[in-house]
């Protein structure tokens, strides 16, 4: 079955205006365009002579897709938007003869893309608009977009988007993109947040450099993997799932400062904060500790503010959020102690504390380990009070395998998580570096879970002859961009921040 087996009306209507323009010679995809300005510095192009007394009329040639048409018979106005600004199109039967308008009437539509040349002025009412004196064809909309009209308002123009599904806008981010300008300042916004970010580690001497998707032994946080399968190899392999282990070889093999900005894949439930595939920041310093990295991430991200935000106030869900002071740190059972009103201090084995939640009406289920169990407790009691940026701080040592353990207390390692908004945003430690300790982590995590266990951590015996070889001290860091995407645009879903989300398949 072709596709035009399926066009509705308006879609075989336009189809058929394909073939006409073939026709007559002209092709309605051709592989050319040309422009001599954007629209947005046509308009300032305009605005800067305008009241000059002797200043030449404006030529310009014009680029975009049709968002509105008014036919006023003689005249036509359309408004073509390209991917900086509208600008209104000027057609009259005077510059280019009935005939040419009569063309355009007949065989242009809301949403095609069109080049249009011609000369600037302001109308009547005041808009800067082209002054058309040629046009072509460049893409012809078969579909119209899921948009009910653009309609002029006090020389305005108001556009009604009908698209407004949530779950049809992810699965047609391209239509949701061409009728919802808003939401593509949401991926400006967000490629600004990475620049900065960039910038900012750039700037302090941190390497990129980019690490292994396909892992054979995949590590560096607690997660369920994705599993492929390399057929000339005959080897399964995993899609990472953090980048962690890779770059603490780089600390090994003598690159102080390095980081990565890329994707890793995590075969977990879907939620407003969690896609299966996500992207991530990580850095690894050497010779810093978890606070100083307290310290550097409070710096980055007020910059990261300023550049992208002009300021460090930021507004989400309700809340105004201020980046640019210190975070409140709070040790975490302080704060598991306060919000939920259980002592995890006084709970060491994991029924004795599962029991204690259950005391309080929490969900806790007898099965599960102490370190689990406290992660739930962070999860539903805690973290969804922290709305301003906060670090929580000291964590157990059986959740933190990666984490060197505290001088003051072996069953507590230095390891911080910031908060921000009601969610985590970023994970840090001062890094485990003894390949011994590191090793019975290792065994430790494989006694405690099963295999097929979220929180299973394998055994990697490359990562620990690269520890024997000798590894700095280090504070390593995860950020979750795709949350702080969230956060600088009021996005209450991930999915708002992603272009492509994982949505379940369905039927076409």
């Amino acid at each position: 079955m072709s596709q035009q087996d399926n066009f509705s009306e308006i879609e075989a209507s336009r189809a058929q205006k394909i073939t006409d323009l073939r026709q007559q010679g002209l092709e309605p995809y051709p592989p050319r365009a040309e422009r001599s300005h954007t629209n947005a510095e046509a308009i300032a192009a305009f605005e800067a002579v305008e009241n000059a007394e002797q200043a030449d009329p404006i030529e310009a040639t014009l680029v975009g897709r049709i968002r509105s048409l008014r036919d006023m018979g003689k005249i036509i106005f359309a408004h073509i938007e390209d991917g900086y600004a509208s600008i209104q199109l000027f057609l009259r039967a005077n510059e280019l003869g009935e005939e040419r308008l009569s063309f355009f009437r007949d065989h242009y539509d809301l949403g095609d893309f069109v080049q249009a040349s011609g000369s600037l002025f302001r109308t009547r009412t005041g808009e800067i608009s082209l002054q058309v004196t040629d046009f072509t064809m460049l893409a012809k909309a078969i579909s119209p977009l899921p948009a009910a009209k653009d309609e002029e308002v006090d020389g305005e123009i108001v556009r009604h988007a009908a698209l407004t599904d949530p779950e049809t806008r992810y699965r047609q981010r391209y239509a949701d993109l061409a009728v919802n300008p808003e939401v593509r300042e949401v991926f400006r916004m967000r490629a600004g947040i990475v620049r900065a970010l960039r910038a900012f580690l750039d700037q302090h001497d941190f390497l990129e450099v980019e690490t292994p998707v396909l892992q054979s032994i995949y590590g560096g946080a607690a997660a369920r993997p994705f599993v492929t399968h390399h057929n000339q190899l005959d080897q399964d392999l995993y899609l990472r799932i953090s980048f962690e282990l890779y770059l603490k070889r780089l600390l090994v093999g003598g690159i102080e400062r390095v980081y990565e900005i890329g994707r890793d894949f995590r075969n977990e439930g879907v939620s407003r904060k969690h896609n299966p595939e996500f992207t991530m920041l990580e850095f690894y310093a050497a010779y810093m500790d978890y606070q100083q990295v307290m310290d550097f991430t409070e710096e980055m991200l007020a910059f990261t503010a300023r550049e992208v935000l002009g300021g460090t106030k930021l507004s989400y869900q309700g809340h105004q959020i201020d980046m640019g002071v210190d975070w409140p740190r709070l040790p975490l059972g302080e704060a598991i102690a306060e919000f939920s009103g259980i002592d995890i201090n006084q709970h060491s084995e994991a029924n004795d504390l599962a029991q204690a939640m259950r005391a309080k009406g929490y969900e806790a289920d007898l099965k599960e380990t102490r370190g689990k169990l406290i992660d739930d407790l962070i999860g539903s009691q805690v973290e969804p009070r922290l709305i301003q940026p906060t670090f929580m701080y000291d964590y157990p040592r059986e959740i933190s395998p990666l984490a060197k353990a505290s001088l003051e207390d072996a069953k507590i390692v230095e390891r911080f998580e910031g908060f921000m908004g009601g969610f985590e945003i970023c994970n840090a430690f001062s890094e485990l570096n003894d390949p011994l300790d590191q090793e019975a982590r290792f065994q430790e995590m494989g006694r405690a879970y099963e295999a097929d266990s979220d929180e299973h951590h394998p055994m990697d015996e490359d990562y620990l002859r690269a520890l024997r070889y000798g590894m700095p001290p280090a504070g390593g860091f995860g950020l979750g961009i795709d949350r702080l995407t969230m956060l600088f645009t009021d996005r209450a879903s991930i999915r708002e921040v992603i272009l492509f989300p994982h949505l379940r398949q369905r039927e076409e």
